[in-house]
């Protein structure tokens, strides 16, 4: 069976998106208050079947208005509904987030002993008005259980056509997304039951926090799927979905989709230390340019028990726990070692023409690590004539620099001029040009 859920803005400074929306499910505004997803942040939990997702709301507007509607596999127990913690979530993003490394070169008149490389600092980041039984029947739709979870009121609803469901969203005060009876089709044909939950705005009052902390789904299904077509209903142009997928055995991908990784382990220029938002930004709109829009990216493989270089620690056992991680040992810890917890992050950028399917994933067998891990050297400070050794290091660092911004140009589409401009290189020399030595002439 199919599961969509939703999620939450990155909090990591380096993939802020630039005003793109993503949601899986959709919201339902009060009256004509508009809200509006940002960005999408998923955490998923995989193994035997088992699932355990958790989504992080973002959204603008005022938290009486709130609500959304999220297709379940079964009605859910109130037991298989959790609130957990945000800090999860920024914990998450900044520990898989593609990082900058930073490398000092040596003195080149003097020998020193292997040195190490360094991390650059990544910033991280009841239903009211509910309708008659009768009424309720009538439009087609069974109010199959109700709970109260931390701030949150949740009905399950079944619902045998699209447009009874609609209708009885719009009776009970609620402004539906247009194409909202269409997005629900396929949804209801598969038997899906339908999640609605909103704000208890006595409970949110309790809790002291002025956001709305992740709501989590444990559930069995025998199908590893991330429904994306019905956040389509309320979308504002591409959205942006940021996918962490935990795992016992290896890296998960998309099986009707290509997975493919970001490119990494490139130098770039000194400069994209204070813009790297923008350099990654232009990096990964290029890289899915290229390949159509059609694409899902890897953006970070690895076990959670340890890292090289971290962006931050790994998270704890504790941390994992809370996110679902069930077969983790009481013993285990992730300091210092693997543990049976392997990391996928996905990023897919989606529109319905891009994506017309749902995604589908796959656990595989594949244990190799990678990251999105940017590479910054910094020039030695030096004088050429202090030796030797000295002026042939500037003549090579001269046509390194030079790589490093027709690297940068190539990555992000971004002019190479203005590149070597904000690098302080100048013009190309002349004499680059192979024939204007042949005859001694200068050309």
């Amino acid at each position: 069976m199919l599961l969509i859920v939703i999620g939450a803005a990155s909090s990591g400074l380096l993939l802020q998106v630039p005003d793109a929306e993503a949601f899986c499910g959709f919201y339902v505004a009060r009256a004509d208050v508009k809200l509006y997803n940002k960005s999408s942040q998923v955490a998923v939990v995989r193994h035997d079947n088992k699932t355990v997702m958790s989504m992080l709301n973002d959204f603008e507007g005022e938290m009486k208005d709130f609500a959304l509607v999220v297709p379940v596999p079964v009605v859910l127990e109130e037991g298989q509904i959790h609130v957990a913690d945000k800090a999860l979530f920024e914990h998450l993003d900044a520990f898989s987030a593609p990082r900058l490394v930073e490398y000092h070169d040596p003195d080149p008149c003097r020998v020193y002993e292997a040195e190490s490389w360094g991390m650059a600092k990544s910033a991280a980041p009841p239903m009211a008005g509910a309708l008659r039984d009768e009424r309720s029947r009538a439009l087609g739709v069974t109010v199959e259980a109700q709970y109260t979870v931390g701030e949150y009121d949740i009905v399950i609803l079944s619902a045998t056509e699209s447009g009874g469901l609609e209708t009885w969203l719009i009776e009970s005060g609620y402004r539906v997304p247009a194409g909202a009876r269409r997005a629900l089709q396929p949804y209801i044909r598969q038997g899906l039951k339908f999640f609605v939950a909103r704000v208890n705005l006595k409970e949110q009052a309790a809790t002291g926090l002025s956001w709305l902390r992740p709501l989590q789904f444990a559930f069995e299904s025998p199908r590893f799927m991330l429904p994306i077509r019905l956040g389509m209903a309320n979308s504002q142009g591409a959205q942006d979905l940021i996918v962490y997928l935990m795992t016992r055995e290896g890296r998960v991908e998309t099986t009707n989709y290509r997975t493919i990784k970001i490119p990494s382990d490139v130098e770039i220029p000194e400069f994209a230390l204070t813009e790297f938002a923008d350099v990654y930004r232009a990096l990964f709109e290029r890289a899915l340019a290229k390949e159509g829009g059609r694409a899902v990216f890897t953006e970070y493989a690895w076990n959670m028990g340890w890292c090289d270089p971290c962006a931050s620690d790994p998270l704890s056992s504790a941390e994992l726990r809370e996110l679902g991680v069930f077969w983790l040992d009481e013993a285990n810890d992730t300091r210092g070692g693997a543990v049976p917890v392997q990391l996928t992050r996905l990023h897919v950028r989606y529109t319905a023409e891009t994506f017309p399917e749902d995604l589908v994933f796959q656990e595989t067998g594949d244990r190799e690590n990678f990251q999105g891990r940017y590479i910054v050297r910094h020039p030695w400070k030096g004088e050429a004539g202090e030796c030797s050794a000295a002026r042939d290091y500037f003549r090579n660092l001269r046509a390194r620099q030079d790589r490093e911004a027709e690297t940068l140009a190539g990555l992000t589409g971004w002019d190479l001029a203005d590149i070597r401009r904000k690098m302080k290189l100048g013009s190309r020399p002349k004499s680059d040009s192979w024939w204007r030595k042949l005859w001694g002439n200068g050309g």
